[in-house]
C-alpha cells in the first residue's frame, strides 16, 4: 500500500487513525504549547507510522544562523523515520535554514536529545527515553552528532566537599545566604527561579528563552513530588542567585523498589558570582540534605559534556547513561 505525507498545521486535526505497528499522535497538548511551524505525519493505509514537527521561527542560533529544530519525533522502523527525516529536512532548507537539529521539540527547555549509551540503570524521573533504534534512523537520514550529555550516578551520599564550610562563610561574608524553597510562596518562588534561569542559562549551548508561563506549568506539573529540603536558594537581600533544584526518583516505586535515589535536575547559578563556588556547595548541600531524608544515591541529571557542573558532579559520580543531539547541513 502507497505511503502518504501530510503537513500539518498546529490546530489542524490528525489524519491518521489506530492500527497494528501504529505510531501514536503528538499528544494535542504538546502541538498547542510548543507550537511547531508545522508537524509532518506519514501514513500507510491511513495508519501514522512515522511524525515529526519543525520550527523554523524564533529557534536558537548556530554558527551565527537559525537553526531548524526537528522533535516530536516517532517511527515504527528505520525506513519510515528515515522517510519523513528527509521530507522535515527538504521543507527546512526551502525556509532557508542552514542546519537541521534534533530531536528537540522546538528548544532545549523542553525534551530533545536521544539515549544513545544505555548502561544497565533505568530510566529515571524526568528523564527523555527512546527506543534504542532510532538514533539509527537520523544518522541514516544523513544526521550526526552535534552534543553529547551524560547522567552521573553518586551511590555514596557520604561523600563531602570538604571546601563547603570555608566557602559557604565566605559567602555569607558577602551577604549571600542558603534557604530551602518555601512551598506557601511558590508562585514567587517559581518567578524567581525562572528570573534567574534566564540569565544564568543565556551563554548555554542553543540558548532561547523560554516565557514565564511555561516554565511555570513545567515545575508545576512535578510540585506534587517535590521535597522542599531537595530544592535550595540562594540570596543575597532580594536577589535570586542561585539554586539547586532536585527531586526523588519516584519511577522507582513504579517497579517495586524503594525510593532510595534523588535526582539532582537543574543547578544554576547568577553570571555576576560565577567561580565563586556557590554552585560546588549548593550541589554538596542537596546531597547531604538528601543523606539526613535517607536517600543512599544521587544522579546528576543530564548535563552537557562541557558544562561547568560536569566538572562539579566528577567529584562525586560515576556515568551511568550518554545522549546525544544530532544535526545535519542544509547548505550545498
Amino acid at each position: 500500500m502507497a505511503h502518504t505525507f501530510h503537513q500539518l498545521a498546529p490546530q489542524e486535526a490528525w489524519p491518521g487513525q489506530a492500527g497494528v505497528g501504529a505510531v501514536r499522535p503528538i499528544p494535542g497538548d504538546d502541538r498547542r504549547l510548543h507550537a511547531p511551524d508545522t508537524s509532518l505525519v506519514l501514513l500507510d493505509g491511513g495508519v501514522t507510522i512515522a511524525r515529526c514537527s519543525c520550527w523554523w521561527t524564533g529557534t536558537a542560533r548556530h554558527d551565527g544562523e537559525a537553526i531548524g529544530a526537528i522533535g516530536h519525533y516517532a517511527a515504527a522502523d528505520g525506513e519510515a523515520g528515515t522517510s519523513i527525516l528527509q521530507r522535515a529536512v527538504v521543507l527546512l532548507a526551502t525556509r532557508g535554514v542552514a542546519t537541521a537539529v534534533g530531536p528537540m521539540d522546538g528548544n532545549t527547555w523542553r525534551r530533545y536529545r536521544f539515549i544513545v549509551e544505555r548502561g544497565s540503570e533505568p530510566v529515571f524521573f524526568l528523564e527523555p527515553d527512546n527506543p534504542d533504534e532510532w538514533p539509527g534512523h537520523w544518522m541514516r537520514a544523513g544526521f550526526s552528532p552535534l552534543a553529547t550529555y551524560t547522567s552521573a550516578m553518586n551511590e555514596d551520599l557520604a561523600q563531602e566537599d570538604p571546601r563547603t564550610g570555608d566557602r559557604l562563610a565566605r559567602l555569607e561574608r558577602e551577604g549571600i545566604r542558603i534557604r530551602t524553597i518555601d512551598p506557601a510562596r511558590i508562585d514567587t518562588e517559581l518567578g524567581r527561579i525562572h528570573a534567574l534561569s534566564l540569565a544564568a542559562f543565556s551563554r548555554n549551548f542553543l540558548y532561547t528563552p523560554v516565557g514565564e508561563a511555561e516554565f511555570r506549568e513545567q515545575y508545576h506539573a512535578v510540585l506534587s513530588v517535590v521535597r522542599p529540603e531537595l530544592v535550595l536558594l540562594a540570596e543575597r537581600g532580594d536577589e535570586l542567585l542561585g539554586f539547586m533544584f532536585a527531586v526523588p526518583d519516584v519511577l522507582r516505586a513504579s517497579r517495586g523498589a524503594p525510593v532510595d535515589t534523588v535526582i539532582l535536575k537543574t543547578i544554576a547559578v547568577h553570571p555576576s558570582v560565577a567561580g565563586s563556588g556557590l554552585g560546588g556547595a549548593l550541589m554538596d548541600l542537596v546531597q547531604r540534605g538528601a543523606r539526613q531524608l535517607g536517600f543512599t544515591r544521587a544522579i546528576h541529571a543530564l548535563i552537557h559534556e562541557s558544562n561547568t557542573s560536569r566538572r562539579i558532579s566528577d567529584r562525586y559520580a560515576r556515568t551511568i547513561r550518554r545522549y546525544a543531539l544530532y544535526s545535519r547541513s542544509l547548505t550545498p
